[in-house]
């Protein structure tokens, strides 16, 4: 009776229940005055048409053109409010002023090495494009000098977690969209403490969407009575508002500057599996050490100063200063980061690359496979030409309708020749992407709208890496562990499921 009580007066229920209010409030006044004047209808009807004409007109992805389009013209009041709210992925002019001045003062410490950028140009010159891309589009530069650990769980992880928190002599940036106390963070708490009293220098970001059932209100202040300089991302505030479309769902931690970790791995007990959630939780992680972190470095810099309206002398915390030995060289390493503001959809089309390059085969790891026609083409495409194209989807849904959508991509899927398997004992939330035993990555970014689209994002590109290698033999035994989902699946499903799922895939953008 107590959880119940305390989930139903917690934040992410309050908070719903008053924006569903004010939604309904504006929802029924629009609607009165357009049954009541005429004129009135036929205004919100001329609004919904130019709210069309004006999607058609941007250069957006097709699949959002469609969605609007079909509500804005099936119900114009409905379609206006939802659109007002949920369909202008862009941050207030404002703020997109204030990310942009602190994105021009970090991109001048990201300087490309054009020689190693060279190095991977006579390697291969399809590897060498995605490279560029990355440095030009992202500007995020390719490194030699980095070593690669790849982790096939969120418990074989953490325990490299805790080790590279207790080296810490210098600062600890982290940086993740879910945080919630437990086994996993307070043990990690309890070292950041400890550490501030050492004179380490240690800073928290956490996306407050993302913590909205896992934190109280305010948690920052108890991190702040330990020492710990802590940001929420984007504070949840129960207004009807375009700002809550944009997340932080970047998973970060930076160690002196020279040991960096990312994957799709949060600071929660399921990811390590102390509780169960959906069956045996499957995430995967990756560590890396060397110069590339600094790549990291600065992208949580400035989401700090993003954050704080805030400014520092950034080269302070550059890798030379803690390190004086070499780096180990373990290949091409390039991590990157992928906004939601800059109008270039990076994860996605690092993935594309991926695809349309492969030779031999690309396995892939996706809690949710929820892809726009570009996508979808292109995994078809491979499979048509010979790829081996495998993805693995969870086997216990954590979302059951986003399930149903997922599900729901097989057929076109499965009919080009690509192998979709379901992870039998429980739920994939990795997010990594091999490919012909020399590239591979892995990060944050999901097979959904809202990652490809939505979200401040991040990744590793890798090639000829240890870690490469390391991800395929991870993909060859999921693959064991999974069940191949048959075309007869697809095509035997109950009618009202195969209908519900047209809705939904209609409406995908939107989820």
């Amino acid at each position: 009776m107590k959880k119940l009580s305390h989930m139903l007066l917690g934040r992410l229920v309050i908070g719903i229940f008053a924006m569903l209010l004010q939604f309904a409030w504006m929802f029924l006044v629009l609607y009165q005055f357009s049954i009541k004047f005429t004129y009135m209808n036929l205004l919100i009807r001329i609004i919904a048409v130019l709210v069309v004409l004006s999607m058609v007109y941007k250069w957006i992805n097709p699949s959002y053109k469609v969605s609007w389009t079909f509500l804005l013209l099936l119900s114009p009041v409905l379609g206006i409010l939802t659109y007002y709210v949920f369909g202008r992925s862009k941050l207030t002019k404002r703020t997109r002023e204030r990310l942009r001045r602190v994105n021009q003062e970090v991109v001048p410490h990201l300087a490309i090495n054009q020689d190693v950028l060279e190095e991977v140009r006579k390697k291969d010159e399809s590897v060498y494009c995605q490279s560029k891309y990355i440095n030009d589009w992202a500007k995020y530069p390719v490194y030699e000098n980095t070593s690669t650990s790849y982790y096939r769980c969120g418990e074989e992880m953490f325990p490299e977690m805790l080790r590279a928190l207790e080296s810490a002599k210098h600062f600890i940036f982290l940086e993740y969209f879910i945080i919630q106390p437990g086994e996993m963070f307070d043990q990690m708490v309890e070292i950041l403490a400890r550490k501030v009293k050492e004179g380490v220098e240690v800073r928290l970001i956490y996306d407050d969407v993302g913590c909205i059932s896992t934190l109280p209100p305010r948690y920052y202040k108890i991190l702040q009575e330990k020492g710990i300089k802590c940001a929420a991302f984007n504070p949840f505030r129960p207004i009807l508002s375009i700002i809550m479309n944009n997340r932080d769902h970047r998973k970060i931690l930076v160690v002196d500057g020279t040991v960096g970790f990312t994957g799709g791995i949060n600071l929660s007990d399921e990811y390590i599996n102390k509780v169960e959630r959906f069956g045996y939780w499957k995430d995967t992680g990756i560590r890396i050490e060397g110069e590339a972190v600094w790549s990291f470095t600065l992208m949580f810099l400035e989401m700090w100063n993003y954050i704080n309206r805030t400014t520092e002398d950034y080269e302070k915390y550059h890798p030379s200063k803690f390190r004086r030995q070499p780096f180990v060289q373990d290949g091409f390493v390039q991590p990157y980061g992928d906004s939601p503001l800059d109008h270039e959809n990076v994860g996605e089309n690092v993935y594309l690359n991926i695809i349309s390059h492969a030779k031999h085969y690309v396995y892939i790891f996706t809690p949710y496979l929820i892809t726009d026609n570009e996508m979808l083409t292109c995994l078809c495409n491979a499979a048509k030409s010979g790829v081996d194209v495998r993805i693995v989807t969870p086997g216990i849904p954590d979302k059951k309708l986003v399930f149903l959508l997922t599900q729901s991509y097989y057929e076109p899927l499965i009919r080009s020749g690509v192998k979709i398997y379901q992870y039998t004992p429980g739920f994939i939330h990795a997010k990594c992407f091999v490919c012909d035993d020399e590239i591979a990555t892995v990060g944050s970014i999901n097979l959904d709208f809202r990652s490809l689209y939505l979200h401040f994002e991040c990744g590793i590109f890798l090639y000829q890496s240890s870690a490469v290698m390391q991800v395929k033999e991870d993909a060859l035994d999921t693959f064991e562990k999974s069940e191949e989902v048959s075309l007869q699946f697809c095509t035997e499903r109950n009618l009202i499921v195969r209908f519900v799922q047209s809705i939904l895939r209609l409406f995908a953008p939107l989820l």
